[in-house]
């Protein structure tokens, strides 16, 4: 299969000390096939110096195809990456975090699998071959690993990790989708949403994955796993 741009969103929200070493190993990564890219930033209202940072970086990096977005108000993740996605131009998106627990050259994995083989949509999975630093037995084994497994038991995947941020999906059908989760929520209402789509074909590759905590600006909680499982529920017998 051939692709012409993959649009890059990178939803923002405090990560001021991390954002520019992002951005920058996102714009230098070549991608398979010299696949054309566009960044696209949304900062969710943040209350630290990360919308400058942003705006700095865009600056001193003229020559990149940069699209940035400052929230009035802060949303969630999964608001922010909704206006990533009404912004977006290319003919594939995928997510990526502003911290470093992903290793942005990923992305070239997931691309080569849509490339080489034609399929619709990859999933990085973070514990498909457990190659993952920091990460705890309980987030692991209790969290991720039971979201999901709840997860499968109702869209009828096989997935290790229906959470992970490296999610790479045609952007006109991510468009056509009516996403209405503002936080994390969006992870498994996109995941229960492709599941509808019958004609769509998803398989996952294994990423690299170095965990922080939340000392380090983790900010995923036990709350937001509530609500997860609630997704999962409400969007399997719901639009």
């Amino acid at each position: 299969m051939q692709i012409n741009k993959l649009s890059i969103v990178v939803p923002a929200y405090n990560e001021g000390k991390t954002i520019q070493l992002v951005l920058k190993n996102v714009v230098e990564l070549t991608l398979v096939n010299n696949i054309e890219k566009e960044l696209i930033i949304v900062n969710d209202c943040s209350t630290d110096n990360t919308g400058e940072e942003i705006e700095t970086f865009i600056k001193n990096n003229p020559e990149y195809t940069i699209v940035s977005y400052h929230q009035e108000v802060n949303k969630g993740k999964g608001a922010a990456i909704h206006k990533g996605i009404s912004l977006s131009t290319g003919e594939y998106l995928i997510i990526q975090d502003a911290d470093l627990e992903l290793v942005p050259s990923d992305i070239n994995i997931l691309l080569n699998e849509v490339v080489s083989t034609g399929v619709d949509i990859v999933y990085g999975s973070r514990f498909l071959d457990g190659n993952h630093k920091n990460t705890s037995f309980i987030w692991h084994i209790l969290g991720n690993g039971f979201l999901t497994k709840l997860s499968n038991l109702f869209s009828g995947y096989r997935l290790t990790d229906m959470m992970t941020c490296y999610k790479l999906v045609p952007t006109s059908v991510i468009k056509s989708i009516d996403l209405k989760e503002n936080r994390f929520g969006f992870e498994p209402e996109i995941t229960m949403k492709l599941a509808k789509m019958k004609n769509l074909k998803i398989i996952e590759v294994p990423i690299s994955y170095i965990a922080r905590t939340k000392d380090e600006g983790k900010k995923i909680s036990s709350k937001d796993g509530m609500r997860v499982i609630y997704c999962i529920l409400k969007y399997k017998f719901s639009k």
